[in-house]
């Protein structure tokens, strides 16, 4: 879905903007997207949908860009979903870039959901770079990040587990894809997998509010 541009848009960067597909993912990049447009910025927002649901969005000032995948939509089928997913997509993402790239528009640059840390390297492949963005609090990033780097292990060996700038946690203050990895494997490795190339990131964003996360933020990640 293309909105129409005015003519001075023809001289401004354009931003692809890549979120997860589930609704708690969607909002907040699709907020951060208003904000990028708000600066004058060309923002298209990439969503993956059916053929036959293609997904709607209430925009005005964000275009719309749509890649195709059913496979695997029923809830019981999350990880089958997953593994389609991530051997589908980055594929038809790097077509839809280099598309993009021939384009009166072409992008400049793409902001990914952190789970989706292989579109940085998509996205490179194809001549642009990326940033991912972080849509949970910092307070639980730090908690997957650390089960990254093996800074504790779960179940947990000791009934608490002490992370730098963080209050002790005890079991039940762990999410719940960490403390019981088990439910839903295929997620909790989706989750514990974001930070797997975050070093080679130039720029990080993140979901957050500063004033109340300061101190995790600035020391943990």
């Amino acid at each position: 879905m293309e909105r129409k541009p005015s003519v001075c848009e023809n001289q401004v960067s354009h931003v692809l903007v890549f979120p997860f597909p589930v609704q708690g993912h969607i909002n907040p990049m699709l907020q951060f997207s208003k904000r990028l447009a708000s600066k004058g910025l060309r923002v298209t927002i990439i969503t993956v949908s059916s053929p036959t649901k293609p997904m709607q969005l209430p925009l005005s000032s964000i275009n719309l860009e749509s890649i195709a995948f059913e496979e695997g939509e029923k809830e019981d089928e999350v990880e089958h979903y997953l593994q389609l997913y991530q051997a589908t997509i980055p594929g038809r993402l790097a077509e839809l870039i280099e598309k993009k790239n021939i384009s009166r528009y072409p992008a400049k640059f793409v902001v990914y959901d952190s789970v989706m840390p292989w579109v940085l390297d998509v996205a490179r492949s194809v001549g642009i770079d990326g940033a991912p963005f972080f849509t949970q609090s910092w307070g639980v990033n730090v908690i997957y990040y650390h089960l990254h780097l093996g800074t504790f292990k779960v179940p947990l060996e000791e009934p608490v587990a002490a992370l730098p700038s963080m209050p002790k946690l005890e079991a039940i203050d762990l999410p719940s894809f960490v403390r019981d990895t088990s439910a839903y494997p295929g997620l909790s490795s989706l989750l514990i997998a974001q930070f797997s190339n975050l070093e080679e990131a130039r720029w990080i964003f993140c979901n957050t509010f500063d004033k109340l996360e300061d101190e995790v933020s600035s020391k943990d990640l």
